[in-house]
């Protein structure tokens, strides 16, 4: 047994690692010529150069694959990691290192089921984000005046959004031409939607009023770019209104639950973004005839109130007539109340006449004679004679003020006691030490008092004041 196996061995050819590696690739590559792999994506990644990398596995095995950039472009849908997919291509190896891997010419999902997971799966996480809520669902413009398309510009849904425009009320429409299939046309969709709301409103070209996303009908696969995560967070952060027309009625995709309206088919989205101009026209026509009617009912009811109330109104001449009826009675006692006024006024200034100091008089009376010197050497002869005939006509109130003044009392031994300024007529009232003024006919003299008042002398038959006890 011994010899044996050292004979095998000395008879085995020798190869080297890079013939050991061709030998394996060419053997691996002629039996396993084109394969059907099914398997659950894992590690996927795009290089920069377009290439796809990735894993297809099991519960007990992995094997590496790769999508070359022509492949990979063509794609109909978005591979991502969980996904379950069926690839198609070749299996070589890697002698660089030491390995095998598929080199896959076409990937699709593993059945419609694996599609309808994942997009459940997306749906119930962007649910949670709130993006479906209904309350940031916003209302679209009544009249837009512009409107912005995201579609295909060589298919029938562009002619008929707007052929249905023209028929309804024809309206500015700006298209951002993407392509709504494929690999890449999410991102091209997302971008556009991007780019509408990035337009400056009063710019050129102007930034739409209402978007809408369209395509025609198709397969779960055909339609997956609308389902791709992309799109429907760049359809929930659009600041315009949008509306989704993606495929027919009985197609859903991810974008019509986070657009602002759904519409069954691009038509219908069409019909959504404006209303029908004849119809708008019978019924301004209709409202504007309603009004005429309202106003003329509104006039002939003003009209009839106000007969109404002008019955109740008195004819102007019998108010003229009270009116000059009181002009009679008021003129007739003006004459008497401007005679009770004159007298009043006359009684007023006798009272105030009354409380004229003659010292004031004095001093006027000097002020006047002062001017009347003055005007006696200014006017002459003639005035010195009426300045005469006024100084006897003023001398008898000066022989009557002096007759009545105080200062002659003085004269005959009299004299005025002040105290404080005030004239003191009650001995009483003035008590030992209160410093006097006395005023006699030559002058005034400081005094002070001394002692009290003498004792009163009693009344013959008045009561003597009653003896208080010496006990």
């Amino acid at each position: 047994m011994e010899n044996e196996a050292t004979l095998a061995t000395d008879n085995s050819p020798e190869y080297s690692v890079s013939e050991l590696s061709t030998l394996l690739k060419r053997t691996v590559e002629e039996h396993f010529g084109f394969v059907r792999v099914r398997g659950e994506l894992s590690g996927v990644k795009r290089h920069s150069s377009g290439h796809l990398y990735f894993a297809l596995k099991d519960a007990d095995a992995v094997i590496d694959g790769v999508a070359w950039r022509g492949v990979a472009g063509r794609l109909s849908f978005r591979p991502e990691d969980g996904l379950e997919v069926i690839a198609s291509g070749r299996l070589t190896t890697y002698p660089g290192r030491s390995k095998y891997q598929l080199v896959v010419e076409r990937l699709e999902p593993a059945g419609a089921g694996a599609l309808m997971a994942l997009l459940e799966e997306r749906k119930r996480r962007l649910a949670a984000e709130g993006l479906f809520a209904a309350e940031r669902k916003r209302p679209l413009p009544f009249l837009p005046t512009c409107i912005g398309v995201v579609t295909s510009p060589t298919g029938a849904v562009i002619r008929d959004i707007l052929h249905r425009l023209a028929d309804r009320f024809p309206r500015p429409v700006l298209v951002w031409p993407v392509a709504v299939q494929g690999e890449g046309a999410a991102d091209q969709v997302a971008r556009a939607i991007r780019g509408f709301n990035a337009l400056a409103p009063d710019g050129d070209p102007p930034r739409p009023d209402l978007l809408i996303v369209a395509r025609g009908g198709g397969s779960l696969e055909d339609l997956w770019a609308f389902n791709e995560e992309v799109v429907a967070r760049a359809a929930a952060e659009s600041a315009i209104p949008l509306i989704s027309a993606v495929g027919h009625e009985t197609d859903t995709t991810l974008i019509d639950f986070v657009s602002d309206r759904r519409a069954p088919t691009p038509t219908a989205a069409a019909e959504m973004a404006v209303p029908v101009r004849s119809e708008l026209l019978t019924r301004v026509a209709e409202l504007g005839s309603r009004a005429w009617r309202a106003s003329d009912r509104l006039a002939a009811e003003r009209q009839t109130r106000l007969e109404a109330l002008g019955r109740g109104l008195r004819h102007p001449r019998f108010i003229l007539e009270a009116l000059e009826q009181r002009f009679d009675d008021l003129a007739e006692r003006l004459p008497r109340g401007l005679l009770a006024l004159v007298a009043e006024r006359r009684r007023l200034l006798a009272e105030r006449a009354g409380g004229l100091r003659p010292r004031l008089l004095d001093q006027e009376l000097a002020a006047k004679r002062e001017r009347l010197a003055a005007l006696a050497e200014r006017l002459g002869p003639v005035a010195a004679r009426r300045i005469e005939r006024a100084a006897e006509r003023l001398a008898t109130p000066l022989k009557l003020l002096e007759a009545l003044s105080y200062t002659r009392v003085l004269a005959r031994g009299y004299a005025v006691v002040r105290s404080a300024g005030q004239v003191a007529t009650q001995a009483a009232a003035i008590s030992p030490g209160t410093a006097l003024e006395i005023e006699f006919a030559d002058g005034r003299i400081d005094a002070q008092v001394l002692g009290g008042p003498p004792a009163r002398r009693r009344r013959r038959g008045e009561t003597p004041p009653e003896q208080g006890s010496l006990i």
